[in-house]
């Protein structure tokens, strides 16, 4: 089993790993034998946080709680509150867990934190566009690397631009091999475009469809 722990911080911005977390955590468009996916909160304290949206969440785990290994999955959403010293804890985790080749997916405010500590600066990745890493992370010497698109895969890592959620859940989907390869490009059409046609393609690409 897979396990994702989700960082919070107070306003997380709420629909960004909305589409990953649902997917994942409810499995309903797995294949047959795709691993299944534990979804943990995971923060620097037990204090509850508030997200942008006015939700309330209180974690399961602390950061040191957590457990690095191949299996393990670190997403890291944005918020305005990055760049508070407490959250420093879990950037210097994302380095161990890119060391050991677990998965850390980072979306809007997060890049900016993982730039800060030089984590961006020899691998490809993006951001909320150009310009945006240098004018909020001071020490960020990446720039030969940024891709201008809304979301950029490099093995175990996934980053992502404010207007890329869907594209980062479908890589990051991807990565962990747990849709058919044509349930995950029908589940992307449908959502990236509304075409009920791709509805009822990624319908019948589930194992109860092909059963029928």
């Amino acid at each position: 089993m897979f396990t994702m722990y989700v960082y919070v911080l107070d306003t997380l911005a709420d629909w960004e790993p909305g589409y990953v977390i649902s997917e994942l955590n409810s499995g309903r468009f797995f294949k047959k034998d795709g691993q299944r996916v534990s979804v943990k909160t995971v923060s620097c304290s037990k204090d509850p946080i508030t997200t942008m949206g006015g939700m309330t969440i209180v974690s399961n785990c602390l950061v040191d709680e957590m457990v690095v290994n191949e299996t393990s999955i670190l997403l890291l959403p944005g918020a305005d509150t990055w760049n508070d010293p407490k959250h420093g804890a879990v950037i210097e985790k994302a380095g161990e867990f890119l060391s050991s080749g677990a998965l850390v997916c980072a979306i809007c405010g997060a890049t900016a934190a993982l730039a800060n500590i030089g984590l961006l600066d020899n691998r490809p990745h993006t951001s909320n566009g150009p310009g945006f890493l240098e004018m909020v992370s001071p020490g960020y010497k990446g720039q030969s690397f940024y891709i201008d698109k809304p979301s950029v895969a490099d093995n175990n890592l996934i980053t992502a631009g404010s207007t890329g959620a869907l594209l980062w859940a479908k890589q990051i989907i991807e990565h962990l091999d747990v849709f058919r390869s044509d349930t995950l490009d029908a589940w992307y059409k449908y959502f990236s475009t509304g075409d009920p046609n791709a509805f009822f393609a990624l319908m019948q690409t589930l194992p109860s469809g092909n059963e029928n």
